[in-house]
């Protein structure tokens, strides 16, 4: 180990050297990598099941893909996997956590009757290991939903338990913020649409918009709770016309001053949100970015260093917007090792962040300026090349997290201990880790 840590300590001095030559000083892009969390979502461990109807379709137009064993089946079990996956992370992050991950001592408790006592687990456990919560509505997988319909449902009754619901999930979500000093963010997604052509697009919208209004009119301390709303394309079941557009939810975060909430899998395959980032800026107060992978749909698939994981996090640093960004993760894959997926999630978003930190932008910033644009992809091109990965060596080192794929390891050694535990037969893993 003494060796392997020289090593590492040696091959980071020579980045340094590399970087600062070019007026990169790595120190600070480290230091500054280490304040930035990632809000890691919850409902990767148990394959968006939550913990109130077990064996149901989740429906709402997710689904997961997938019968890697060992997925969680308890509260308990799932904050397990939490923490084992958290340690493998360099720097401190938040849970992003869904009501349907409520706790409810085996009741059975209506969404729209829901608490911050129903969630005192969570906080605790938050509380214990030093994590922010952020927070979700669930507006899926419940016989109110089962007509792809919510907040903009033609039934007044149904419409009024989800702005029920809506109000409980506020509530609590502040209540979370003000526990545990720090502002909890309330996203809100709906899976409302047509499957085949509407005739009316306008109802749907504007009892979808007058349900928001209620559901948001009492007002919350910004310290303890921020609203956003999440815009989306098509779903299954709502390939047609989804009510809550990014057109929709645009308009209406920027007349209520909300966040808004982009996911990279939301929109049309050749769309980027890095693009949109400093347009949506420009109005509204903050952004929430729900970063995935969509592949030739809005698939959820784990997020690795793609170009456009990069280009959203460049796009963040060199606009100076990571103070008005709140970046959080959403995907679902049953495929692989679930503890797997998250760490390597959760390590790429901030291998593209660091990259970004590691860019001499003042100097680009003047080139672009100048119009000297051919220096300006010049030096674009040379960063390609630069030694990144020894200081991302060193960040995780210095994190006191495993290097490399050595992390990899503990999630093994943790499956042999515990996840195989959970399997109902050992033929279930055939093919699997070993």
């Amino acid at each position: 180990m003494a060796s392997s840590t020289a090593l590492i300590e040696s091959d980071y001095a020579l980045a340094r050297d590399k970087y600062r030559a070019i007026g990169v000083d790595t120190d600070v892009a480290l230091a500054t990598l280490a304040t930035i969390p990632i809000s890691m979502h919850c409902w990767q461990g148990d394959d968006v099941g939550g913990f109130e109807n077990a064996g149901h379709e989740i429906g709402g137009g997710l689904a997961v893909t997938g019968t890697y064993p060992g997925k969680a089946r308890s509260p308990d079990e799932l904050r397990s996997d939490l923490i084992t996956a958290l340690s493998l992370i360099p720097g401190r992050h938040r849970l992003n956590l869904h009501a349907s991950y409520a706790e409810t001592g085996g009741r059975k408790i209506e969404r729209n009757e829901l608490t911050a006592d129903h969630f005192q687990g969570w906080i605790e456990w938050a509380r214990q290991h030093d994590l922010g919560i952020d927070f979700n509505p669930t507006f899926f997988a419940h016989p109110n939903a089962a007509s792809g319909f919510t907040l903009a449902h033609t039934d007044p009754g149904i419409r009024r338990f989800w702005i029920e619901h809506g109000v409980a999930c506020r509530r609590i979500a502040a209540a979370i913020g003000e526990s545990l000093g720090t502002s909890c963010v309330n996203n809100v997604w709906i899976p409302d649409g047509f499957k085949d052509l509407p005739v009316d697009r306008r109802g749907p919208r504007e009892r979808l918009l007058h349900s928001l209004d209620e559901m948001f009119a009492q007002p919350f301390d910004s310290r303890h709770m921020l609203d956003a709303v999440e815009c989306k394309l098509f779903g299954l079941g709502s390939e047609s016309c989804v009510i809550g557009s990014h057109e929709f939810y645009l308009g209406y975060a920027i007349t209520r001053q909300k966040l808004l909430c982009l996911d990279a899998g939301h929109f049309h395959p050749t769309e980027v949100i890095s693009d949109k980032i400093s347009s949506v800026l420009q109005y509204v107060p903050e952004l929430l970015l729900h970063v995935s992978r969509g592949v030739r749909w809005d698939s959820d698939h784990v997020v690795i260093l793609t170009d456009e994981l990069q280009a959203i996090a460049k796009e963040l640093v060199r606009s100076d917007f990571l103070p008005r960004v709140r970046i959080g993760l959403d995907f679902f894959d049953a495929s692989i090792n679930r503890i797997a997926a998250w760490v390597i999630g959760m390590r790429c978003v901030q291998k593209a962040l660091l990259l970004a930190l590691l860019e001499p932008i003042e100097k680009l910033r003047e080139f672009e300026q100048n119009q000297d644009y051919t220096s300006r992809l010049a030096m674009l091109e040379e960063l390609r090349t630069l030694p990144f990965g020894a200081v991302w060596d060193f960040h995780c080192l210095a994190s006191g997290v495993p290097v490399g794929v050595a992390w990899l390891q503990d999630v093994r050694n943790y499956e042999q201990r515990v996840l195989r535990l959970r399997a109902d037969g050992t033929n279930e893993w055939s093919g699997m880790i070993s």
